[in-house]
């Protein structure tokens, strides 16, 4: 949950938006399909796809939903375009926010989030006007049981890995860009599929955050997660434990 530590703040609130059954399959199956449109459609020669069929799967997501997903990029039955779209702007007390979104319409998915920023104090900005302040990195984290931290640690930097963090819940492997299908595939195969893996927005700096300026934030993030459209939602705050236990209470 953001706001326990400053790496986890990137994603908000994942586990309470995956808990929206119906809003995630609809986010997981967009992207499956785009994964499969812009590479291969068979996941062995895809990590973006595998990676998406993995995310379904953890879902319980039925395999006739993926199927069709997959053949969606191939025209078969759908004529949606999807295409990415990375909108940047300002939370309240002055966050940075970068909301990453798959949508076949982009004049009403700018329009939604542009009204969603100004109704909850915030503000759209122009490309490139908040993705300075965050680092561009790759992501791939197994479960704590997957193995020892020592041989998790091991095998990344053998894999070219940039850095490893773990705690009893989980290893969270970081590489570059580039380097990261190199260092997804070969964990894969040493511990097996991950829990999720993916190119995300670490922020370089968090910004502490009190309890009216978290609760203002959070509803905007939690607005912008609720849109179709949006997949992923980063931003550069901090919000203190106990504050956080009373706002999400």
């Amino acid at each position: 949950m953001a706001g326990h530590s400053q790496f986890k703040n990137i994603m908000h609130r994942k586990g309470a938006q995956d808990a929206k059954r119906g809003k995630i399959f609809t986010k997981l199956q967009r992207e499956i399909t785009i994964s499969a449109k812009l590479g291969l459609p068979d996941p062995a020669m895809n990590p973006r796809l595998r990676a998406a069929i993995q995310a379904a799967r953890k879902e319980n997501m039925p395999k006739d939903n993926i199927e069709r997903a997959i053949k969606r990029a191939t025209g078969d039955g759908d004529d949606s375009d999807y295409v990415e779209i990375r909108y940047e702007g300002y939370g309240p007390a002055g966050i940075a926010v970068i909301v990453e979104a798959l949508t076949d319409n982009r004049n009403r998915t700018a329009a939604e989030v542009r009204s969603t920023f100004a109704k909850h104090g915030g503000s759209l900005g122009e490309t490139n006007s908040v993705s300075f302040m965050f680092n561009r990195i790759g992501e791939i984290v197994f479960p704590a049981k997957a193995a020892s931290a020592d041989a998790v640690f091991e095998a990344a930097l053998e894999a070219g890995a940039d850095d490893v963090q773990s705690d009893d819940e989980s290893h969270t492997v970081t590489t570059s860009i580039e380097g990261y299908a190199g260092v997804r595939e070969a964990l894969e195969e040493k511990f097996g599929a991950p829990d999720s893996a993916g190119l995300v927005w670490r922020p370089l700096n968090t910004v502490p955050v009190n309890e009216e300026q978290g609760a203002s934030l959070l509803k905007l993030l939690d607005t912008l997660e609720d849109n179709d459209d949006v997949q992923r939602v980063s931003a550069n705050f901090e919000i203190p434990d106990d504050i956080m236990a009373r706002l999400t209470a």
